[in-house]
This record gives structure tokens, C-alpha cells and sequence, in this order.
């Protein structure tokens, strides 16, 4: 379905005139046909009267950044994106299937109607509410709730994104899909797991998340760049169809799943602490080595090496724990 634009001027006010005019004129002839008891001047006023009052269907208001999918007899007529009050066929029907999805986005604000709210005889609400027909061009931006998929390693994260859209071909999103915005949720969905699947919570050794045959360090954590432009990537063309664009996805909420956090929280802080114990053993060497370079270039002391192998072991417990040292003066000898 390709969108065919109704580029006519806003005459929505000259033809209002015209249809009060019309409708004075209907009443007018009217009460004299049955002021003079006639028939024909009594039938001229109703019909011009009921003519007057059908066409008032045929005016339509447009806003900024709002669409008008028109329809008559169940065929497509066109599209008004141009704001103003217009006069249209008076047949024509403005069409919006998602015009009463809520998905807990900006744009979709509830705007109740004096009908919203009637009960039925068996106490279940009905819907009464008139829907906006009018289709938002506007940017707008969902957040789905969150997902728990599995990455690469089987390991269950928690994961949410926020994707920020627009509709930019009225005709396909209202004819090519039953529901564009539910049709876009449950895209968002779908690529979400398919890219996600891909990743590594964390850097992890061996993995390929680029489909090059090499590993790489990519992760969910330290390259959410990447995975929101991919995750964009593959709603964007998901959504062509539907006439619908997808300007930016971005990670909302990244966590692994409550029944693992906890063996996964001890493994961080292990390897944290692993990593922290290498840097002050390499410091702690090389701390060493320099000391005993200076005591050899200097001549300071002349050590045998097994006054050396002391001197290190002592300086080695005293840089690499935890608790400050404890001096022990030794007045004797070592042999």
C-alpha cells in the first residue's frame, strides 16, 4: 500500500458557512411550505435541511504533527498531513486501528470521554469512549517491561530498552498491519532476545559476538553502545513494512535474573579481589627489586644470599598484608 497525500487546501471554514447557510435556507423553506400548506416547499426544506446536517460529517480538523487516513466505501482516498480544518466527502471514514492500544508510552494519554465508565447489567465495564482517529506523527517512545532472556553462557539477565519511533508512512501502517503499535511492542520484543542471546553479560573469554569467527570482548555491560545500535538495527527492519521508523534504542535496565545475582555478585567481587591481590604482588616485586638494586649500586651493605632471601620474604609480608606490620627487633645473630 503506498500513501497517496490529499494536498488540497484547508476549506473546512468556507464550507461551514456554506452548510449553515444551507441549513437556515432548509429551515426557511420549510416553515413557509407549511406556512402555505405546501407540500413541495415543506419536502425541498427537509431534504435541504437533512442534506445540511449530513455534510457536517465531512468536516475534519488536522493538527500539527497529526495524519488523517481517509477511506470511502472500504477504499483508501488518501492522507491529510497538513494541519487546518478541512471539508472531505461526507462518506469518508478516518481510520486508526491502535487508536485505543495503550502500551504505557509517551502519546498514548488517556483522555476519558463522558461515556467512559458505563456498567453493564452483568456489572462489566463497557467501552463507550470515541477513539482519536487521527494518527500521531510525532516522535514518541515506548518502554517495554522488562524481558528475562538468556545471554550467550545460558545465564538468565533482566533486560529493558526504551526505543523512540514515528510513523512515517500513514498507508502502511494503518493497511499493512492489524496494529502498528502492538505490531511494534512485540518486534521490540522478538529483536531484543534475538540480539541479546548473542552477548555475554560480561566479558568473557572465547565468545564471538560479531559473527566474524573471532573472539572479541563484547559484552551486554561494557558494550551497550553496540547492542542498542544493533537492537535498533534489527527493529528497524522488522518495522519497515509497517511504515514505521525507529529513531534510537537505548538499555533501560541490565541485571542479572534474582536466582543467579547472588553466585554471580560473589564471582565479581572474586575476581575483583583476584585482580587487586596481582597488581600488589607486581608492585610489591618490583618494590622489592629496586631496593636491592640500591643497596648493591650504593654498597650500603654487602648481603649474602641468604640475608637477601630474608630480606625479601620480610619485605614481600610486610607490602602484601592486609594488616600494618609489626616490627620485630632482632638482637641476635642469624647464624
Amino acid at each position: 500500500m503506498t500513501e497517496k497525500l490529499i494536498n488540497s487546501k484547508p476549506n473546512g471554514v468556507v464550507a461551514l458557512v456554506l452548510i449553515e447557510l444551507a441549513l437556515v435556507l432548509g429551515f426557511l423553506i420549510f416553515i413557509m411550505g407549511a406556512g402555505s400548506e405546501n407540500i413541495f416547499g415543506i419536502i425541498i426544506g427537509l431534504l435541504l435541511s437533512l442534506i445540511a446536517g449530513l455534510a457536517h460529517a465531512g468536516l475534519k480538523v488536522v493538527k500539527p504533527q497529526e495524519a488523517l487516513v481517509l477511506t470511502l466505501f472500504g477504499n483508501y482516498t488518501g492522507t491529510i498531513k497538513e494541519p487546518g480544518f478541512y471539508f472531505v466527502n461526507p462518506f469518508s471514514i478516518a481510520v486508526n486501528p491502535a487508536n485505543h492500544t495503550r502500551l504505557g508510552q509517551s502519546g498514548d494519554v488517556s483522555t476519558k470521554s463522558p461515556f467512559s465508565g458505563v456498567k453493564s447489567s452483568n456489572g462489566n465495564d463497557v467501552n463507550l469512549e470515541i477513539g482519536k482517529k487521527q494518527i500521531s506523527l510525532k516522535v514518541m517512545t515506548l518502554s517495554n517491561s522488562r524481558q528475562k532472556i538468556n545471554d550467550c553462557l545460558g545465564n538468565p539477565v533482566e533486560i529493558g530498552i526504551a526505543v523512540t519511533w514515528r510513523v512515517v508512512d500513514t498507508a502502511k501502517a494503518v493497511f499493512n498491519v492489524d496494529n502498528y503499535k502492538e505490531y511494534l511492542s512485540l518486534q521490540c520484543d522478538s529483536a531484543l532476545r534475538n540480539i541479546v542471546r548473542i552477548y555475554p553479560y560480561d566479558v568473557s573469554p572465547n565468545v564471538d559476538t560479531t559473527g566474524d569467527g573471532q573472539a572479541d570482548e563484547g559484552s551486554l555491560r561494557g558494550s551497550s553502545e553496540i547492542v542498542a545500535s544493533r537492537i535498533r538495527e534489527e527493529i528497524q527492519n522488522r518495522v519497515e513494512d509497517a511504515g514505521l521508523e525507529i529513531l534510537e534504542a537505548r538499555i533501560t535496565y541490565l541485571a542479572y535474573a534474582p536466582e543467579i545475582a547472588a553466585v554471580m555478585l560473589q564471582r565479581q567481587q572474586a575476581s575483583a579481589i583476584i585482580d587487586a591481590r596481582k597488581m600488589i604482588v607486581d608492585g610489591a616485586v618490583g618494590m622489592v627489586e629496586m631496593a636491592l638494586e640500591r643497596l648493591s649500586e650504593g654498597e650500603i651493605v654487602e648481603l649474602d644470599e641468604e640475608r637477601k632471601a630474608a630480606m625479601v620474604s620480610n619485605l614481600l609480608v610486610v607490602l602484601c598484608g592486609n594488616h600494618d606490620a609489626q616490627p620485630i627487633v632482632n638482637t641476635g645473630s642469624l647464624y
